[in-house]
């Protein structure tokens, strides 16, 4: 079963870009100074222009002076902006470094139950895709519309202040823009977020057909992953001509839009201005400040439009924060390492149980095995015994308290699962063996597990990757170094060739003397060495006992140990 990672409501993305904001209160403080002083300095030039107008239509004046302040304001008005764009860009940087920061963590501390049924795809693009997309409008759209903003709010102002019907006029005229920009808002939302689920899926097919590179040619499994994929991009393709359709609708009519105020304000300024109510220039200067609103209009039109993808993109990133937090650690401690699972069910879909009223006890020190048929709930019972989730109903405990409960750091001191999946991070060995320890402890590890080709711990495994047997044994070292009192092993071998396999079994038991081990494996060679076997079918345990008893008791274990020896 998989797992989708929620979507953040916008109230959630409001008070999260609230909080950036407010994580850097001087540097806003400073845009939106030079924003208004650059604002200012840009009104300048419509009403000296005006007055250049009256100038030369009247008995003369001073036009060479009135062109040198021009020229003035739109330097100071250039200045201004560059300085406080440099200051915006850097707040960008500084706060999509936050972001990351945020995603990175909440990405680490998501319950391991949940990573495993998330679609790797999905967390991929947000943490990617999504956080460029972030990055990029903090870093240029914000400072811009903090720009077209103070400077709409100004140019408004001013077309009050030198006539308010013409100021009004104006301003009446861009209604329209309003409706329009409404319209769009009402659909935006949803269309991207759309788009940044088509976008998920996506790259969860692209990373499933590369690593399964191998299976889809030994298989002839081409033609359907082809067929996976053409969907994938089909839904891609349609996700995004919806969010361009709605911008083919909202940009003409917002360009049309803007004739609307010039209009008006040129036919009410010329029947003043031949009343003698106005002058000639004044209403030049009200054209020239409705012509300068679009470029900042068109800005933040523009960036509204970016917005809505950047808000979805933000939305999912923020998504993470939704997940619910783990329930309080448990205060207790264990008494002792006795793990006891009672009556225990789970299920990964509501109503579908996997596991069905499972009890068991594991004794401290005890070898057990678990074996059964593929699907019979093996790897879901060890998950379980690991704390990596929580039972739907029942109990699993140690030494009293529920594992699932323990704090993270005592968890693993006690208990490490160790799968047929592993990773092998691109750093040096010594680095990939996690545990801080001298040279020597780690090359008596890795002998252990019969890695002799591990002799350089500086060996990089980025230029120079495992196979699936080294980096299975990497894995195996870390658990001798790491020394935990129960160790589950879920088909940890299985990559191994037979006689590795059992040169690293046997070095496990030696090393694991008094240690509980769980060990979950199709090789019932393994459950012929366990002190303990556990026979599961159809999520239940329907045998338990010794290997000899097993076998004398002529059951479903021994029908699979006469199978398996005779193939041996």
């Amino acid at each position: 079963m998989t797992t989708t990672l929620p979507i953040a409501g916008q109230r959630v993305v409001g008070r999260a870009a609230l909080r950036l904001i407010a994580a850097d209160k001087p540097s806003v403080v400073a845009i939106l100074v030079l924003n208004s002083l650059a604002a200012v300095a840009g009104l300048g030039a419509p009403w000296l222009l005006g007055r250049i107008v009256d100038t030369v239509t009247g008995k003369g004046g001073a036009v060479d002076r009135l062109a040198l302040a021009v020229l003035a304001c739109a330097v100071a008005q250039l200045l201004l902006t560059r300085f406080a764009l440099a200051i915006a860009y850097r707040f960008g940087e500084r706060t999509a470094f936050r972001i990351r920061e945020d995603f990175l963590r909440r990405a680490l501390a998501l319950p391991a139950a949940v990573v495993e049924r998330v679609p790797a795809g999905d967390l991929a693009a947000r943490g990617t895709t999504d956080i460029d997309a972030v990055a990029s409008t903090l870093r240029d759209v914000l400072p811009g519309m903090t720009v077209g903003a103070v400077q709409i709010v100004f140019i408004c102002s001013a077309l009050l202040v030198i006539n308010p019907l013409l100021g009004v006029v104006g301003v009446l005229g861009l209604s329209g823009i309003w409706f329009v920009t409404r319209w769009y808002l009402r659909r935006a939302r949803t269309a991207y977020l759309a788009e940044g689920a088509a976008n998920s899926v996506l790259a969860d097919e692209l990373s499933a057909t590369t690593a399964g590179a191998r299976t889809i040619e030994a298989f002839a499994l081409r033609e359907r992953r082809l067929a996976a994929g053409h969907a994938a991009i089909a839904e891609t393709h349609r996700t995004r001509l919806a969010t361009l359709g709605l911008r083919t609708v909202f940009f003409p009519l917002v360009e049309t839009s803007y004739a609307v105020p010039v209009v008006l304000v040129l036919l009410v300024g010329g029947m003043l201005s031949i009343g003698g109510r106005v002058s000639l220039g004044t209403v030049v200067a009200a054209v020239l400040y409705l012509r300068q609103l679009v470029g900042p209009l068109d800005s933040i039109l523009i960036w509204i439009e970016q917005l809505q993808s950047s808000s979805a993109s933000f939305a999912r990133v923020e998504g993470l924060a939704a997940i619910p937090a783990a329930a309080p650690a448990a205060t207790e401690a264990p008494r002792d390492d006795r793990i006891e699972v009672r009556g225990v069910r789970y299920a990964y879909e509501p109503g579908h149980d996997v596991l069905h009223g499972v009890d068991l006890t594991i004794r401290p020190g005890e070898r057990l095995a678990i074996v059964g048929l593929s699907g019979a709930g093996k790897s879901t019972l060890g998950m379980l015994v690991a704390g990596v989730d929580r039972p739907t109903a029942g109990t699993v405990t140690v030494g009293g308290v529920p594992i699932a409960d323990l704090p993270p750091d005592e968890l693993r001191r006690q208990v490490v699962l160790v799968t047929q999946e592993h990773h092998v991070f691109r750093e040096s060995l010594r680095d990939n063996l996690i545990v801080a320890a001298p040279d020597e402890e780690l090359h008596e590890a890795l002998k252990t597990v019969g890695a002799d080709w591990a002799d350089d711990l500086d060996r990089d495994l980025a230029l120079h990757p495992l196979d699936g047997a080294q980096a299975q044994q990497v894995a195996l070292a870390r658990v001798v170094l790491s020394d935990p009192h129960t160790v589950i092993l879920d088909e940890a071998t299985a990559l191994l060739d037979p006689t590795v396999a059992r040169t690293a079994e046997r070095a496990l038991a030696a090393v694991l003397h008094e240690r509980t081990v769980i060990a979950i494996a199709h090789r019932l060679q393994t459950a012929h060495d366990a002190d303990r076997v556990a026979v599961m079918e159809d999520g239940r345990i329907i045998e338990l006992g010794t290997h000899d008893e097993l076998v004398a008791a002529g059951g479903p274990y021994a029908a699979l140990w006469h199978s398996w020896h005779d193939g041996v």
